[in-house]
């Protein structure tokens, strides 16, 4: 298997955030391996270097097989530079269209978040009022 890269070029963005969004999962998985080792002093190692052994040996894995998936492998690589490609030929909204969409739903939401606050208020009233609820 080669690990040149396919399709060098194509997919930039795509291949950059996938890149991005794998390794900060690697970082994160890399701390919880490395705090499993904490107290563990086999060899007559110090836990330190139990940790710092395992985080790395995580990273070189993981870092690896995103390599591998993401920059290398033909299939992947095509369905991410097809991805890209699909996004490219979107029509995406104006930032006008996006802010008044946002204002809608966070009324919205608040509108029901009050109804249902009206609504519990009536039935505290209700209940407490046929003895089912002490006040």
């Amino acid at each position: 298997m080669s690990t040149a890269i396919y399709k060098k070029g194509q997919g930039f963005w795509t291949r950059q955030m996938s890149t991005v969004a794998a390794a900060v999962l690697t970082l994160l998985g890399a701390i919880w391996i490395s705090d499993q080792f904490r107290g563990s002093d086999w060899f007559g190692l110090q836990p330190i270097y139990w940790r710092a052994i395992a985080g790395v040996v995580w990273c070189a894995i993981f870092g690896l097989l995103i390599y591998s998936f993401i920059w290398v492998k033909p299939r992947s690589v095509d369905f991410l530079v097809a991805t890209e490609t699909e996004m490219k030929k979107v029509n995406w909204s104006t930032q006008h269209e996006i802010f008044g969409s946002t204002v809608v739903v966070i009324l919205l939401a608040a509108g029901i978040a009050g109804f249902c606050r009206i609504f519990d208020y009536v039935f505290l009233l209700l209940f407490t009022s046929i003895k089912v609820l002490d006040a």
